[in-house]
């Protein structure tokens, strides 16, 4: 039996449910939490349910929106020919560090037949239909393996379409995830894309 207050344990056992966050971590966050500004707290939970109740999916790209579409779809100064695939909402603002100035499409994960995710569990449809008023499309997927198995597909699967299609040159490791590379590097493999198909 845990010798914390019940509501003081549902707050280390809703923590621990965070990527990275132990049990360690999450008690010691916990008894932060309760020696903090009680306004700070609350607006930290008002935040949290605000998250919930306000953030949906885009409609046109599947990022995240506050709205029917997203602020980088809804922006009129975007390059419309270009789009970014990249497979969670989080990649994105990872290449808008480096200044990239096209369109976003997230596929909602990669393909892993082991884990039961096949193209029909992907956002594909969407991005096809996408393809067709679009001069570029940059696979922007983590080089894992199931990564690069979703990049092939892509690649076959975006091959009847006139258009050009385009992958993340060197410099990211094999197996690494973007999340981790450096916006240096991100940067250099998103100028020094390399065409995939003859579009």
């Amino acid at each position: 039996m845990t010798p914390y207050p019940p509501s003081l344990e549902r707050v280390i056992q809703s923590l621990v449910k965070l990527p990275g966050i132990g049990q360690k971590t999450a008690r010691r966050l916990g008894f932060f939490l309760l020696t903090a500004e009680k306004e700070d707290v609350i607006e930290m939970a008002k935040s949290l349910e605000d998250l919930t109740k306000y953030i949906q999916f885009c409609e046109n790209c599947h990022s995240i929106a506050e709205g029917s579409l997203c602020e980088i779809c809804k922006d009129p100064h975007r390059d419309q020919g270009t789009i970014c695939v990249v497979e969670e909402p989080a990649d994105i603002f990872i290449f808008e560090r480096t200044g990239f100035r096209g369109l976003y499409h997230v596929i909602g994960g990669v393909l892993s037949p082991l884990d039961g995710v096949g193209p029909d569990d992907l956002n594909l449809q969407d991005l096809l239909k996408r393809a067709s008023t679009a001069k570029e499309i940059i696979l922007a997927i983590n080089a894992s393996i199931e990564g690069e198995t979703t990049t092939l597909f892509l690649t076959k699967l975006l091959a009847d379409q006139d258009v050009t299609v385009t992958r993340l040159a060197r410099g990211l490791p094999v197996g690494g995830n973007l999340e981790y590379v450096d916006d240096l590097t991100i940067s250099r493999s998103l100028s020094e894309r390399v065409k995939v198909n003859n579009g």
